[in-house]
Order: C-alpha cells, then sequence, then structure tokens
C-alpha cells in the first residue's frame, strides 16, 4: 500500500522490450534505502516489484497488461518518474490510500495558472470520472490529490509549488497521458451499490443482487 506521498522523481536509465512484456531500469536515491529485491516500489502510481538494486537504480519487470493500462509504455531514456516506497507500518499516512493498481489513464486537456498554484484539468472515460467527487481524493501518476473541480468531460486539481517542485505533474503538457487511480473506498461503495459478489441486497435474503435501492433504504430507517 502507498500513500500517493511522492519521495523522490527517478530517472529511467532504459527500456528494456522482452517478450510482450518489459524490464524497466531506474536511477533513484532516496527510494534506495533499505530496498531489497522483492519490495514494491510505485513507478507513476503504478506497483512495481523490484528484481534488482544497485547503488543508484533499482530495475523492475513489467508485463504486458501494465504497460496497455498505464503510460509506462511510454516511457524512454531519461524520463521522469514519480517514485514511492511502500508505506512503512510505522509511518506517517499523509496522503490517502494508493493501491498501485491503477485504474486507467487521463489526458491533460490544460494548465492554467492562479496566484502561485497551477490548475490542472485532466479528461477521462466516464468510469473513471463516475469515481470522481469535488473535495475527494485521486492519485495522478501515483500523485495524492483532492480533487477540486469535476465535470462530466474531465476534473481538476490546483497544484502548490510544492507539489509542483516534488513531483513530475508540471512537466506534463496537454495531450500526454497519465496514471489514474480512483479512490479505493469509491470503488468499495459503487460495488455495493451495483449488487454483484459483494451487493448488500444479497444479504438482505432476497438473492436478487439488486443492490441498494431506495426501496432498501426506507426499509431500514433512511
Amino acid at each position: 500500500m502507498f500513500t500517493g506521498i511522492i519521495e523522490e522523481v527517478g530517472s529511467v536509465v532504459s527500456v528494456a522490450a522482452g517478450g510482450q512484456g518489459a524490464q524497466i531500469k531506474i536511477r533513484a536515491q532516496k527510494v534506495l534505502a533499505e530496498t531489497k529485491v522483492g519490495d514494491s516500489i510505485a513507478v507513476n502510481g503504478v506497483c512495481l516489484t523490484a528484481t534488482s538494486v544497485g547503488a543508484d537504480f533499482f530495475t523492475a519487470d513489467v508485463m504486458a497488461e501494465t504497460l496497455r493500462r498505464s503510460n509506462l509504455g511510454s516511457l524512454a531514456a531519461q524520463s521522469p518518474v514519480n517514485l514511492e516506497r511502500a508505506m512503512a507500518a510505522d509511518g506517517r499516512f499523509g496522503g490517502h490510500i494508493v493501491s498501485g493498481h491503477i485504474d486507467g489513464t487521463g489526458t491533460i486537456a490544460r494548465l492554467e495558472r492562479e496566484g502561485n498554484a497551477v490548475w490542472v484539468y485532466v479528461s477521462a472515460a466516464a468510469e473513471i470520472l463516475n469515481l470522481i467527487v469535488q473535495k475527494g481524493s485521486i492519485a495522478i501518476d501515483g500523485i495524492s490529490l483532492t480533487v477540486a473541480k469535476v465535470s462530466a468531460a474531465d476534473f481538476a486539481v490546483s497544484i502548490i509549488p510544492h507539489t509542483a517542485q516534488e513531483t513530475t505533474l508540471l512537466t506534463k503538457k496537454p495531450g500526454d497521458r497519465v496514471n489514474l487511480e480512483n479512490d479505493i473506498v469509491g470503488k468499495y461503495a459503487q460495488k455495493l451499490m451495483g449488487g454483484g459478489s459483494l451487493g448488500l441486497a444479497g444479504n438482505s435474503g432476497r438473492g436478487n443482487g439488486s443492490g441498494i435501492t431506495e426501496e432498501f433504504l426506507r426499509e431500514r430507517g433512511f
């Protein structure tokens, strides 16, 4: 599990294609402290397993599915990437719960400066936007951010100078793809509302898999 608080910006050394996947080598410093082979590191928000660790680099294997569903497939030598080690049990929880399993990608629509902050607008598919709420959390390339605006076509976050300096987000330009991970709380809520194996209606004895309805809530005093 991660928190979306980026520890450092690393740099891609190489991306070696192999079969349908790839091996990525990343130059880093901070995230290498106490890191060993088998540990998890989020790269642009994607949870990867370190397969080798050197004095100033680590490598990780990336499967074909990850390349398809994220922006890791577009990385090349010298590409900057956001890095975060898995959260330590005794660490501070500064962001929100980030699994490192992204839901898809969005596209930078535009950037607008306002005072010392920069508004970043991201367009995304309906299935991602449906789980975004104003003042809720979203992970963009692994960065825990608060949603300030959301519409049927896009959402926006406001980037303060510290976030701009410590992450890659403001190096992006309109048209660039970014990895998106919805707040896991919203995903569980959607699953419950929609029924299925976790649907509450199934627990009511009806077994119709209809999920939470107005009738269901009224019967329980809501």
